[in-house]
């Protein structure tokens, strides 16, 4: 596998959603949920205190059923139960009363885990939004998804679960402990310290499987980002046969997930089994303990509890009990922290992607549109600039990574309404170039000035707004034919995106779908041909209507004839905007006003088409090849 794909910067895919900062995180989130749900979470706390000494009412009702009920009848001979009857009925009320404020907290929690998820997919989803192209590159699509499905459900159980679970055996260890001092001291002690030891054995297991639980998040990521490859690529998969390359892949991503997951289970699954041991233990020895203290053995002397009196059956009984009800709620808190850890490294994930950081933009000037037909550049003071589409590059520098530079001294200019095209190899720049423009990525020196604006001073909104881009990897989305046309301009009517899509020269096959504009695609467009997906694309720069176009390899996956039927359209979108025009079939770019020739990030020729082929170089080489190959 070579260690799995790698980004641009060749490291291993999800590597940005790694950077773990412990449990801390944790606590980010449980203050968030603090901060939104005050109310809600003081009305649990109320419902748990009452649902759990509504629980100790009914384990301190031991010693009173056998002190003063059982052994007082028996010694007498006493069949009156009515008031051993009027007891239990009472007892009942309470535990009625701690049945419903368990329910109560219960629906609340619901309440507090469903509302912080909707929060929290709402601010990733948002903050995704403004995250910079470099982050989708560095980082596997599949596990940025895994964030939003398998993390953020982690934290769902921890929030709806292991939060209000810790607040009850919080309170029950400590009501429990009062009542167990009460009872019998010298057993209180006897019992803290074999719930010292069940805690220090079970949070030190815990602290082992951490890192596998880690691992297992970061696995199911890569696992995740795999499966979405393979999905999106099945067609590149089954043309080259590579589906046993593919398995062998897989399996040993998911042999890695495997042993991950084993590892933080095998530790995490010994935990129970070794409180309920030290739980036995502790009750055997506790009894025989206050076995002897109540017989009046050698350490019969010791007083039962804070009240002075002597330990009965009845106080060992329920001591016992609580006993019991003081360690539980000590293994709950350890086994909690199993759940805790696979919550920290979900939070983890989760708000590596949250603090990553947001595309800059210190831009003020902004775009207004003034005219069906016109646009200005507004500046900080008010004071607006026509827009020419005047774009000018000066010595520009360029690397995705600093210590790989791709593009090398660019200079350029684009004059008002004229047509720019970028031809040569694959990898050669041309893309880059508009990326660029656009600011999708920021240039490493050299000046891009944009109506003798600075780009970097124009609002990135405003910048992009003015540039409609038709990109060489066509993305449909999820809705009409007319809604994803309309992806361009969100204002556009249903009248002016037929236009656009006559203009692209797409209404025909539009109109042969089965329910035309109407017809619904999904998966990317899958049931249209790759020509026919390109041509919606265009249609949608089409009705964005910008004063500069981008056109990259706009045609590539057109066949001729229909190249031919969309040129007289695409002829007048292009009329009075200035365009760049990406292109291998050079047929398309013979019309340009200048032509740049790119070879491994350098501009080595420029001119028009009939210049440069008398110059007899490399766009000669390119073009009378491309007539050959015809």
């Amino acid at each position: 596998m070579g260690g799995g794909p790698r980004g641009r910067d060749g490291r291993l895919i999800g590597a940005g959603i790694k950077d773990l900062k412990g449990a801390g995180t944790v606590w980010r989130l449980f203050s968030v949920i603090f901060k939104n749900y005050k109310v809600g979470l003081a009305v649990v706390a109320v419902c748990i205190v009452v649902s759990t000494l509504a629980t100790l009412a009914s384990t301190l009702f031991t010693k009173t059923l056998i002190d003063d009920y059982i052994l007082p009848m028996a010694s007498a001979g006493s069949s009156d139960f009515s008031p051993l009857a009027t007891a239990l009925v009472k007892l009942g009320a309470v535990l009625l009363v701690g049945v419903a404020a368990s329910y109560t907290y219960s629906l609340i929690m619901i309440h507090v885990g469903q509302g912080t998820m909707l929060r929290l997919r709402k601010s990733l989803f948002s903050h995704m939004e403004t995250l910079p192209l470099k982050y989708f590159d560095d980082n596997s699509h599949g596990d940025i998804m895994s964030v939003y499905t398998n993390d953020v459900d982690t934290l769902r159980q921890v929030i709806g679960s292991t939060l209000p679970r810790l607040f009850q055996s919080l309170i029950t260890i400590v009501s429990t402990f009062v009542s167990m001092i009460v009872l019998s001291l010298p057993l209180t002690l006897v019992s803290i310290l074999l719930a010292i030891m069940m805690f220090r054995v079970t949070t030190y297991l815990g602290k082992l499987s951490r890192k596998h639980f880690t691992a297992r998040q970061r696995n199911l990521g890569r696992m995740n980002g795999f499966i979405e490859e393979m999905v999106s690529g099945q067609k590149v998969v089954k043309a080259y046969c590579h589906e046993e390359e593919a398995m062998k892949d897989f399996s040993a991503l998911n042999e890695e997930l495997r042993g991950s997951v084993y590892n933080a289970n095998k530790i995490a699954n010994i935990v129970m089994p070794i409180n309920s041991n030290l739980g036995n233990f502790g009750y055997v020895f506790l009894a025989i303990v206050g076995a002897i203290i109540a017989i009046g053995g050698p350490s019969g002397w010791l007083l039962c509890g804070l009240n002075g009196s002597v330990l009965t059956l009845g106080s060992l009984v329920s001591f016992l009990t609580l006993h019991k009800n003081f360690t539980r709620p000590v293994s709950q808190i350890s086994n909690e922290i199993n759940s805790i850890v696979m919550a920290s490294a979900g939070t983890d994930r989760v708000y590596a992607l949250m603090d990553a950081e947001s595309e800059g933009d210190e831009g003020k000037v902004t775009l207004e549109k003034t005219g069906d037909y016109s646009w200005s550049w507004k500046k900080e003071d008010g004071e607006t600039v026509p827009l020419e589409g005047a774009i000018t590059l000066k010595d520009v520098d360029f690397g995705y990574v600093p210590e790989k530079q791709v593009l090398f001294d660019i200079s350029l200019v684009a004059s008002p309404g004229k047509m720019i095209a970028f031809v040569g190899g694959t990898g050669a720049g041309k893309t880059t170039i508009t990326n660029l423009i656009n600011r999708f990525y920021e240039i490493s020196d050299g000046e891009i000035t944009y109506d003798g604006f600075n780009v970097s001073d124009i609002s990135k909104n405003s910048l992009r707004r003015s540039l409609g881009m038709v990109l060489q990897e066509t993305r449909l989305f999820t809705g009409t034919v007319l809604e994803n046309i309309r992806y361009g301009r969100l204002d556009a009517t249903d009248e002016e995106c037929r236009a656009a899509a006559a203009l692209a020269c797409a209404d025909t096959f539009i109109r042969r779908l089965p329910y035309g504009y109407s017809t619904v695609l999904s998966g990317d467009g899958g049931n249209l041909s790759q020509g026919e997906r390109q041509l919606l694309s265009i249609a949608r720069a089409a009705v964005a209507n910008p004063p500069v176009l981008v056109l990259d390899e706009a045609t590539s996956s057109i066949d001729t004839r229909t190249e031919k039927l969309i040129q007289k359209g695409m002829e007048s979108l292009m009329k009075g905007r200035t365009t760049f025009v990406i292109a291998h079939r050079l047929s398309t770019v013979r019309s340009a006003d200048l032509i740049m020739v790119l070879d491994h990030g350098r501009i080595i020729e420029s001119g028009k088409h009939s210049e440069l082929i008398a110059q007899k170089g490399k766009y000669y080489q390119l073009y009378t090849g491309n007539q050959i190959t015809a």
